[in-house]
């Protein structure tokens, strides 16, 4: 069996992490475009309260199943040379990243299409939780959308 990469990081993944994983890929040279998503914690009002931070949890091994079939199907159906996934788990501060995905391709049309297809099945399908906490530490449960 192979071995697979985890997709989960603790706390916010840092911009020095992005570029370092951008950066690597210089030597690939079949490679002709990148498209790269970014999720940051949004400080959303709701009822009054402003969200401070987004607490992250999940089941693992039923997350990372999802996550690797997620990417097995986007390798299917699109021309990828590689990708890569991160998510954050535990506290990620309003303004921080706590989703980073990367595809490359020989062609520009293929990651732009393979990004979107990834990141609405990330959202629709992986068991990841979000409980958004304000100010006075109180919280309520993220609904995706």
């Amino acid at each position: 069996m192979e071995k697979r990469k985890t997709v989960f990081v603790e706390g916010p993944i840092r911009p020095s992490f992005i570029a370092n994983s951008i950066e690597k890929h210089q030597t690939k040279t079949t490679i002709g475009a990148h498209d790269i998503f970014l999720g940051q914690v949004r400080a959303d009002e709701i009822d009054g309260n402003t969200v401070q931070a987004i607490e992250y949890s999940a089941y693992k091994d039923m997350a990372e199943e999802k996550f690797h079939e997620i990417r097995e199907a986007t390798f299917d159906k699109y021309d990828l040379t590689c990708m890569h996934i991160y998510h954050s788990l535990g506290k990620v501060k309003a303004g921080e990243i706590c989703l980073f995905v990367f595809v490359s391709s020989p062609h520009r049309r293929a990651a732009f299409e393979a990004l979107e297809f990834l990141v609405e099945e990330i959202k629709k399908d992986v068991p990841v939780f979000g409980k958004e906490i304000f100010e006075d530490e109180t919280h309520v449960w993220k609904v995706n959308n």
